[in-house]
């Protein structure tokens, strides 16, 4: 790792806090992760995975602007690998650059309005494990986090009840793959929230030989209690039959190959219990999740892969000063499948 980079990109912020004091704020941002997942069916391997990592960076904040930039570092061990002329593999540390935004803002009467641009995460369906549907591989399953990246330019509307926002993404260096992104979220006065959004990969096509997948999602929250939250998320996806030719060189296959001509209709339903302050079980848990999921034909995803429809998981979560634990048990590719996942966040900033 080259410390010397680190340490000035520091160096510059904290320089930076300064001269942005006189119109708004800027501030450090940071934590430490350790993940431990453990599959019981996994019997080669005292863990499944296992990683410990860095977030850091910095936020500035200001009436009519914002910015953001977060780097994430792993160790060798966690990082990169590569391969000399010999064929030995040599590990490295890894550093992404995890997040990079500048947001404009401007108001008028009861309206809010915002420019969004750079490198930015959307978790979209609050769930532990399930969710996002509107952007994530139906194939992946999720650990505490169901984000996903963009690299866009977007467009926001607030008023009301009601956040919309408009984004304009791509998955390359020239424009020539891409999506457009629309999403509408409603949090109402009552402990309601309701979400809504479409994406389609309208950009693929003007350059490439490529089907179009349209996809759809809704979210809802309700506290009934203020101790106790159901929430839930339903997708519609489907990737239109073009009859394309695939044997040619500028083909760009379905996302997340799909199948063609084929809808997933996954959805899941969960429930929190979020004790209250200072009860005898909010000493025990901040929050204990309980959550199923079910995706139509999920075998057909990983091309006939053995594994079951329904998804289950069980997870719990402490927050003890600037830490945050989380641990979670969940069903593998099969329902009897178990595994066992901890996460602990430390935050520094």
């Amino acid at each position: 790792m080259n410390f010397k980079k680190i340490a000035s990109a520091l160096l510059v912020a904290g320089m930076a806090t300064t001269a942005f004091a006189a119109d708004g704020e800027f501030g450090l941002k940071g934590n430490v992760q350790t993940q431990a997942t453990k599959m019981i069916a996994d019997k080669d391997n005292n863990l499944s995975s296992f990683w410990i990592r860095a977030n850091i960076g910095g936020q500035y904040k200001s009436e009519n602007f914002d910015a953001l930039v977060m780097l994430r570092i792993f160790a060798p061990q966690f990082g990169n690998k590569i391969k000399d002329g010999d064929g030995k593999t040599t590990s490295y540390d890894k550093i992404l650059a995890d997040l990079y935004w500048a947001n404009y803002k401007w108001a008028y009467n009861d309206h809010a309005f915002n420019l969004k641009i750079g490198h930015w995460k959307t978790d979209w369906s609050q769930s532990t494990h399930f969710g996002t549907y509107i952007d994530k591989d139906l194939t992946a399953r999720g650990l505490w986090m169901r984000d996903y990246s963009h690299n866009a330019i977007e467009f926001g509307w607030q008023t009301g009840y009601s956040n919309f926002s408009a984004m304009l993404a791509t998955r390359d260096n020239k424009a020539n793959t891409g999506y457009i992104r629309i999403e509408e979220d409603l949090k109402f006065d009552f402990p309601l929230e309701a979400k809504f959004a479409y994406r389609v990969n309208a950009i693929d096509p003007i350059q490439n030989t490529a089907y179009v997948t349209h996809r759809l999602a809704t979210y809802l929250s309700f506290n009934p209690v203020e101790v106790l939250r159901f929430y839930g998320e339903y997708g519609y996806i489907f990737t239109q039959d073009d009859g394309n030719k695939e044997n040619v060189s500028n083909f760009v296959a379905p996302e997340y190959k799909y199948l063609k001509s084929a809808s997933y209709h996954p959805f899941y339903l969960g429930a929190e219990f979020a004790p209250y302050q200072d009860c005898f079980m909010s000493y025990l848990m901040s929050s204990l999740y309980v959550e199923w999921e079910h995706i139509n034909d999920r075998a057909s995803l990983t091309g006939g892969k053995k594994i079951d429809d329904w998804a289950w998981t069980v997870a719990w979560a402490k927050k003890v000063g600037k830490s945050k634990l989380q641990f979670s048990v969940y069903s593998g590719n099969e329902i009897s499948d178990v595994g066992f996942a901890f996460r602990l966040t430390s935050t520094i900033k």
